[in-house]
């Protein structure tokens, strides 16, 4: 069966643009915890990639290495303003009914709040270097990103990323 989910997010950015700005933008990548039919393992991690048109699952431990899955990144837009940035992507994704071949746990209709990651990118101007940052649904909020550079604030993340079931 094929279903939909929309995720959803915003940061509070940095107040300085210009010179001394981060230039902090959205990565055309995700990840999200799915149930996997293709390795039968429920609660995958299954990284999704702006422009392909399948998904990959982190697979097993034991056996089932990492594979494609039916699964992509149908749509990745954002939005940036001067103290605020936002993402909304949309993902695809076959769901069936399994028991998981490891654990016995059934695999379950995709209802829950999966948890999701969503990556970030910046320029450091100070130390003229690139950098990446995430935020995930299970962080601790306030979470402030920081650049690894010079370890001045990118953007606060005040409310975790939002999944919503279209379909």
């Amino acid at each position: 069966m094929l279903r939909t989910a929309e995720i959803t997010a915003e940061l509070s950015r940095e107040e300085g643009r210009g010179e001394d700005s981060h230039q902090l933008y959205w990565r055309g990548t995700l990840e999200c915890s799915l149930d996997c039919f293709v390795c039968e393992r429920v609660g995958r991690t299954t990284v999704f990639e702006r422009g392909t048109e399948r998904a990959l699952c982190s697979g097993s431990r034991s056996g089932f290495a990492r594979h494609y899955t039916a699964a992509r990144l149908a749509a990745f837009d954002t939005t940036s303003g001067r103290d605020r940035m936002g993402l909304r992507a949309v993902v695809d994704f076959w769901w069936a009914p399994f028991t998981d071949t490891r654990d016995g746990h059934r695999s379950a209709a995709p209802t829950s709040h999966p948890w999701v990651r969503l990556h970030l990118g910046y320029h450091c101007p100070s130390a003229k270097e690139s950098g990446t940052t995430s935020v995930q649904t299970n962080l601790v909020r306030p979470h402030r990103l920081t650049c690894k550079h010079c370890d001045r604030e990118l953007a606060a993340d005040t409310r975790s990323p939002s999944v919503r079931l279209l379909v």
